[in-house]
């Protein structure tokens, strides 16, 4: 049985034979990367990459679903990416525009 699962994968359109399996599987980097970032202070964290990552995820996990055959690799990657430009967005988002109004109002 576990022999047969093995055989699908790797005879699969877009299994490990193509560039439908690899592209995705390097593309986890990104995602990883952005992980790492999580402990990086928000000042540090770059608008137009964390729109870029965001962006490029919440479109290509859109088109991944709609592709023949059906890349759960390319679409899984890219929901992670989406979440973790959007995590780091509003790290940012909030430390730019409403960290200082809590230091106004302390100094007050």
């Amino acid at each position: 049985m576990a022999t047969s699962k093995l055989q699908a994968l790797w005879n699969h359109p877009a299994g490990p034979k193509t560039i439908h399996f690899w592209a995705p599987t390097f593309k986890w980097g990104i995602s990883i990367a952005n992980i790492a970032d999580f402990s990086k202070p928000p000042e540090k964290l770059s608008y137009p990459q964390q729109i870029a990552v965001t962006a490029t995820g919440l479109i290509w996990s859109r088109y991944s679903t709609v592709i023949t055959p059906k890349n759960w690799n390319l679409f899984s990657v890219n929901v992670a990416m989406a979440m973790t430009g959007i995590y780091q967005l509003s790290r940012k988002v909030q430390h730019d525009y409403f960290n200082e109004a809590k230091e106004a109002v302390a100094k007050e």
